[in-house]
């Protein structure tokens, strides 16, 4: 699965707002066209020091509740549980995925920065995810309002 094309993982339609987002470890080294790097984890990468680390912004209040984070434990077997719990923090985190939003809108390429050794089963997955489908959900409606 290739987790960085521009296209909703669901519907396999283009995101249509021109921003490439895109997931990376935090730990992995920053390339020229990462464009705004956004760190999603509540807790800064262990090792990383602030200037190693090349984050732009830290939004740290979109990762997980510390009680989702701790139950979840990176154990592949609960990812899916945890996606769907994850997905309604975000619901009732409006603040803060409206500022993610209005930064990707704000940019042509934004990458979304974890530090789980899991590259399938972490918070940016289902963050990246959570966006595109609401992104999608929402060219849909306006598509059903204008026809």
């Amino acid at each position: 699965m290739d987790v960085n094309a521009d296209l909703c993982p669901v519907t396999g339609k283009g995101t249509g707002n021109g921003t490439d987002v895109r997931i990376r470890r935090v730990y992995e080294d920053a390339s020229a066209d990462d464009g705004l790097r956004v760190l999603v984890d509540r807790l800064w990468p262990r090792g990383k020091s602030k200037q190693n680390a090349h984050i732009d912004m830290w939004l740290k209040d979109i990762a997980p509740s510390k009680a989702l984070r701790s139950w979840f434990g990176h154990i592949p077997e609960r990812f899916d549980e945890f996606a769907s719990r994850y997905r309604r923090e975000l619901d009732t985190n409006t603040e803060a995925v409206n500022r993610l939003r209005e930064l990707i809108a704000g940019h042509p390429r934004v990458t979304l920065l974890y530090g789980a050794k899991d590259s399938e089963h972490n918070n940016a997955v289902v963050l990246r995810k959570y966006l595109l489908d609401a992104q999608v959900s929402q060219q849909e409606e306006n598509t059903k309002k204008s026809a």
